[in-house]
């Protein structure tokens, strides 16, 4: 059909970008073989569009269509907002050399390329999808892309190529929750991460769904936030309606802009066959060229022998996720799984369990996968019913295998040295297969590997992989279990439900891994997944396991004291205000601070309370003694509450131990966090905070060793910022501090003071963490200009560290990323913001190679130490920053204390030769406050 735009025409829109992304992240890497030039997207590109014109051919085909590209990286929105899109990765090197190959590659199909200056894709395609709307035409937008869902209606569709899926106006209703006309409303209060939209903070599309449907408009919500019942979400309406406004701007597409084009140009042409295979035979895409030839009716030409073959593209065409997956029942039936498993030579794994923790949590099945969308489940544990209890066997559901007969034929797959076992999160089901007599062989993790390569840019969990790579929306755990006082443990899911969730689980880590694995070494961060992050699974899984010692009465009767002490310093903070009033109160407190007692810098809130947080009684305890009184108060309790009450609930009755739980992907500088509970942040500045540890105790018979990097950071920032002062100190063996405040104040060091040797620490610590003159007069108690004084001072006898700073910074802005002495990569996406936040990202993307760094070799430390102190009776238990904690048995304390001092002040080498030793300081006692 011909003729100018309007009733029965079909126009298509294609998300070239998308389309772009998508080749790109799916395909392992592809160079021209005659010249080495990227050109694996191009050759996913050239597979999609393909595939995009063979499917629509017929009565429904498209009358006009268009490939619509972004130009360029800063758009209308960008002068709205100048942190839009700012946490965006750098386009990686070895794509960009093929952004304007996908656009000669659109053109050799004789579809129009779009694109212009100012203005993204998304907005060139809003505006030609309303045009052919309003004159009466059909649109169908190629892309799965929420933000192009508002313009869904009235004649306009979308179509997910991957999926193979339709998106109406249902389609968007079960995306969003309301309409596509209110999908702006909906995302400008939930905001994008991925986009760098702020929205309102702690409102997720789901409330914001239920927010609009009941106010029936965000204008009509923002007018009446008032009237929120909830006081948390009306607070935020309330804080941040103006940055809500802002984010609605931001997701609102551009439906009128003036194109240098219209509907009419967009008419679909046959490709010139001397054209298109003429490109495709440059790129040197054999199998693509003899598809186009056969459809075109042409004889393919001679592609040389160099030429990339089947590992073009066909990796993109994954098939969507199925509705349900297999149901293993029968010993047969896992048999083969298996061997099919073992010839392949890898495998998805996932396990579904009763609970979070570990260490109490039963194993209720497996699921495997050894293809996109080919998984299976294998159900273990589950029960009748809800009512089932827990323990009982004789409630078993129908259609399961005896677990001890599915785990023998599942144990030397999983044992397997030559098979691969792909998971997510892998240490978890490492600990479950252990805990069941199953020692796992080599593990992939696609945690780690999104972390190794994108660690301060987004999380790592399942769900959030599966949104940002597979655009796939994972089924919630809590559509199958419940939430709050109804929540009910997997065991009591209907077996059926479970095969369809745990399938998918199998079936999205294997997708991941197809997608992630290939992009290490685009990122150049592949020995530090394969030397950093995997093979600290089973080493962290081992101390978990074995947990530490913990004595109940100790705890108990330090509960107690601090219970006194709390009481104790309430009755002098009362005494010196003058009056009774709640301590624990900030409001009273702040009464009591600013309108009774005139102190300054009283600063109201929104509720009508002034502010008395730790910063604020910090400034106020240099000049009266009630807030020190006060901050004294808040420590105890804390101590109390957060430690010796609630450490003994974390005592395992099985173990009679504590068995933290490490997050590898925690920290963006590689740092390890401890959770359930948190033993890292135990306060050890403090009297009361280092008799914590003497709770933590060796067994009858066993010794606790500890051994602590001395002033790694310190030595860390002297190699890297060259400061001879620094590193001569250091392999001299004096004490750092007071070969700096000799350095800095020409006191020699016979005539050093406490005092002097003080303000050097707290400059030598500070620096690292880009402290200002502010924080150090603080953190002194001295005036802010003397504080600045010894920090310029310090800066002008250490001049390396200035100019690291100012490189480091460099650097960041520019490439967006820092990196340790390892290569582990920091991403840095706050770097080029404006206002508050900037000082904070500066200090932030300084302190990380260093920080990064130490954290890098104390892992190294720890993936050696196993291996180091074998055949001792030792144990690793802990890790808690620059410290390794063991349990040894009497008598063998100072071989265990040798081999591990030279694994720690080894573990740089070979890979980085530091100018500085390391040194590792080592104690031993009966308790870890003895030994440490």
């Amino acid at each position: 059909m011909s003729g100018a735009f309007g009733k029965g025409h079909h126009l298509h829109l294609i998300d070239g970008s998308a389309f772009i992304f998508r080749a790109f992240h799916a395909l392992p890497p592809l160079t021209r073989k005659s010249d080495g030039l990227p050109v694996g997207a191009v050759s996913g590109f050239v597979n999609m569009l393909w595939k995009t014109v063979q499917d629509n051919k017929g009565a429904d085909a498209p009358t006009h269509a268009a490939v619509v590209f972004d130009k360029g990286s800063i758009t209308f929105r960008n002068e709205m907002y100048d942190l839009y899109k700012a946490n965006r990765d750098e386009m990686p090197a070895d794509l960009r050399p093929q952004i304007p190959l996908t656009r000669d590659a659109t053109r050799a199909f004789n579809i129009a390329c779009l694109e212009q200056e100012g203005f993204e894709a998304d907005d060139i395609i809003a505006t030609l999808a309303c045009k052919a709307r309003d004159a009466g035409g059909r649109v169908t937008i190629v892309s799965s892309d929420k933000d192009l869902m508002q313009l869904v209606g009235d004649g306009v569709v979308m179509f997910d190529a991957m999926k193979n899926t339709v998106i109406d106006r249902e389609g968007v209703e079960a995306k969003f929750g309301v309409g596509p006309e209110r999908v702006v409303d909906v995302q400008a209060l939930a905001g994008d991460s991925v986009d760098n939209v702020p929205g309102a903070p702690g409102i997720g599309i789901k409330t914001a769904a239920q927010l609009i449907n009941e106010y029936g408009s965000l204008e009509e919500l923002l007018a009446r936030a008032t009237e929120v019942k909830q006081p948390k979400r009306r607070q935020t309406l309330i804080d941040h309606a103006d940055q809500i406004r802002l984010s609605k701007k931001l997701v609102q597409l551009d439906c009128g802009m003036a194109l240098d084009y219209d509907l009419d140009t967009l008419e679909v042409k046959e490709p010139d066959a001397e054209t298109l295979i003429g490109f495709l035979t440059e790129m040197e895409f054999r199998t693509i060229i003899r598809r186009v030839a056969q459809e075109l009716g042409v004889d393919a030409p001679a592609v040389p022998e160099t030429a990339p073959v089947a590992a073009e593209a066909e990796a993109i065409e994954q098939p969507p996720f199925p509705e349900d997956y297999t149901w293993i029942r029968t010993e047969d039936e896992l048999a083969t799984w298996i061997a099919r498993a073992t010839d392949q030579g890898y495998v998805a794994v996932d396990t579904e369990t009763t609970a979070l923790n570990e260490m109490r949590a039963l194993l209720v099945g497996v699921s495997l996968a050894l293809a996109p969308g080919e998984a299976c489940y294998i159900p273990l544990a589950h029960k009748q019913n809800a009512e089932a209890d827990l323990f009982a066997t004789d409630a078993l559901a129908e259609g399961q295998m005896p677990m001890e007969r599915a785990l023998a034929l599942l144990k030397p797959l999983l044992e397997d040295e030559s098979v691969l076992k792909i998971l997510q999160n892998a240490k978890y089901d490492y600990k479950i297969f252990k805990r069941n007599g199953i020692e796992m062989g080599p593990m992939d993790d696609t945690m780690l590997i999104s972390y190794a390569q994108h660690a301060g840019l987004h999380g790592h969990g399942m769900d959030t992989l599966a949104e940002r790579y597979l655009t796939h929306t994972c089924i919630p755990i809590k559509d199958l279990i419940g939430s709050g006082k109804a929540q009910v443990t997997f065991d009591k899911v209907p077996v059926d439900k479970a095969v369809r969730y745990a399938g998918e689980d199998a079936d999205v880590t294997l997708r991941l891994h197809e997608r992630l694995k290939p992009q290490l070494h685009r990122s150049r961060v592949t020995t530090v997944y394969e030397t950093l992050e995997r093979p600290l699974i089973p080493v962290l899984a081992r101390m978990e396991m074995a947990g530490i010692a913990v004595d109940r009465n100790t705890l108990s009767r330090m509960s107690g004291a601090f219970a006194q002490k709390m009481g104790a310093l309430e009755a002098e903070i009362r005494e010196i205000a003058g009056e009774g009033f709640n301590v624990g109160s900030p409001k009273q407190l702040g009464d009591i601070l600013f309108d009774k007692l005139g102190l300054p810098g009283g600063k109201k809130g929104k509720t009508g309370a002034y502010g008395t947080g730790a910063d604020v009684l910090e400034d106020l305890a240099t000049e009266h003694e009630l807030p020190r009184k006060v901050l004294d108060w808040r420590q105890v309790s804390k101590l109390k509450s957060t430690y010796t009450d609630a450490l003994q609930d974390h005592i395992d009755p099985a173990t009679g131990r504590v068995h933290t739980c490490y997050s590898i992907a925690g920290a963006n500088t590689g740092r390890l966090a401890s959770t359930d509970p948190n033993l890292q942040n135990i306060p050890i500045r403090t009297e009361e905070g280092r008799r914590i540890r003497e709770a933590f105790v060796a067994p009858e018979g066993k010794t606790l060793v500890s051994l602590d990097y001395s002033q790694i950071e310190l030595r860390i920032l002297a190699h890297i910022a060259g400061i001879d002062a620094l590193k001569q100190a250091f392999k001299e063996g004096q004490d750092i501090h007071a070969a700096t405040a000799s350095e800095m104040f020409g006191v020699p060091l016979d005539q050093m003071t406490p005092d002097i040797r003080r303000q050097a620490k707290a400059i030598n610590f500070g620096v690292i963490y880009g402290i200002s003159g502010f924080g150090l007069a603080r953190n002194l108690r001295i005036p802010r200009d003397e504080a600045q004084g010894f920090i310029d001072r310090y800066f002008e006898r250490f001049p390396g560290i200035k100019d690291y700073m100012a490189e480091t910074t460099a650097f960041a802005k520019e490439h967006g990323y820092v990196q340790t002495l390892f290569g582990r990569r920091i991403n840095t996406p706050e770097i080029n913001a404006k206002g508050p936040g900037a000082g904070f990202a500066k200090r932030a993307a300084i302190n990380a190679p260093i920080q990064g760094t130490a954290a890098d070799v104390i892992r190294r430390a720890m993936i050696r130490m196993e291996a180091a102190i074998a055949g001792l009776p030792a144990t690793m238990l802990l890790q808690v920053h620059d410290e390794l904690l063991f349990e040894v048995d009497q008598g063998h304390e100072d071989e265990l204390i040798a081999r591990a001092r030279e694994v720690m002040e080894s573990a740089a080498a070979p890979a980085v030769h530091l100018t500085v030793p390391l040194d590792a300081d080592a104690g031993q006692g009966v308790n870890w406050a003895a030994a440490h």
